[in-house]
């Protein structure tokens, strides 16, 4: 599967399950980390919970599982790692706390829309 499938299928869960805020952040030429970053935000710990839940359902239903997943417990910062692409679902305010656009403003953001046609 591409990254840009990923992409796809991670963008359309969020906002599917009215996920705010969706960024993504190409940061290949950064670090090893990761290609991409997805960062998006929900206004409550059980919304938190619900978009990454959805995200990893519908990733799995195309044959992805994700290698780890670190935050379900507190549910302010979830993070689901795909290898290439790690996706961050926030709290709104732990969101606004780290604010990982920052640390990452070297790397190229690409819209989200263009994966919601």
């Amino acid at each position: 599967m591409t990254d840009n499938e990923i992409l796809e299928i991670a963008v359309k869960a969020i906002d599917s399950k009215r996920g705010e805020n969706i960024k993504i952040i190409k940061i290949d030429e950064l670090t090893v980390i990761a290609d991409y970053f997805i960062i998006a935000n929900g206004s409550s710990s059980t919304q938190v919970k619900a978009l990454a839940d959805e995200v990893e359902f519908k990733l799995s239903q195309a044959g992805l599982e994700p290698k780890r997943t670190e935050g379900y417990q507190g549910a302010n910062w979830i993070v689901l790692d795909y290898i290439d692409v790690v996706i961050h679902i926030f709290h709104k305010e732990t969101r606004d706390f780290y604010d990982l656009e920052r640390l990452w403003q070297d790397g190229v953001e690409i819209s989200a829309e263009e994966f919601l046609k």
